[in-house]
Parts: structure tokens; C-alpha cells; sequence
């Protein structure tokens, strides 16, 4: 992996890392929903929330766009997807390692 694949992936899992963050996420891949809708649905600052969507956007996770005076959010489904593939690639490594496991144990030594 290069060094931008590793902060790429650094960014991703740090974004994903707060349950906030993944409930923010789930709720803008369902669709477009404001900063502000979003605070409205968390027990705590509208600044704090923002300051999360703005985590999610830097990884790459979320989008913004402006619409008259709101800020609009939306999931980013690639990068979502990109997610899934540098977690496939982790489960295909342990996967192989178990198969050496399985190997080593059926030998008759």
C-alpha cells in the first residue's frame, strides 16, 4: 500500500471509528439530509455535529453542498464501497492464515 492508500485508510477508519459518525453516515446514505436536521437528532451542539460531518467529509465518506443557507450532506457510496474492499483485503490475509492453521494441524508430524 502507498503512503497516501495508508492515509487514506488512516482517515477512513478514523472517521468510522465514533458511533456518531457511523449513525451520521447511515442516515446521509439514505438520503440528503441539512447539518441542521442532523444536530436536531443528537443530544449535543450543533457545533459538535458539525465538527462529525466534517470528519466524515475530510475521509472522503460524505459530501456538502450549499443550498440557499443550509448545508446539505450526503454519503459518498464509493467511498463506502472502498471501505468494504481494504476490509476484504484484511479478511483475505486472516483467511489465508487460517488456511496454513488448517495445513499445519492436518500434517502428521
Amino acid at each position: 500500500m502507498t503512503d497516501a492508500e495508508e492515509k487514506r485508510a488512516d482517515a477512513l477508519f478514523h472517521a468510522l471509528a465514533d458511533s456518531t459518525r457511523r449513525d451520521i453516515l447511515r442516515r446521509v446514505l439514505a438520503g440528503e439530509h441539512s447539518v441542521s436536521a442532523l444536530a436536531r437528532s443528537y443530544d449535543m451542539s450543533f457545533a459538535a455535529v458539525q465538527k462529525h460531518v466534517a470528519v466524515l467529509e475530510r475521509a472522503g465518506l460524505v459530501s456538502k453542498r450549499r443550498s440557499g443557507r443550509e448545508s446539505l450532506a450526503s454519503g459518498e457510496v464509493e467511498a463506502v464501497r472502498s471501505v468494504a474492499l481494504l476490509l476484504g483485503d484484511f479478511e483475505a490475509v486472516w483467511r489465508g492464515r487460517i488456511s496454513q492453521i488448517d495445513e499445519l494441524l492436518a500434517s502428521p508430524e
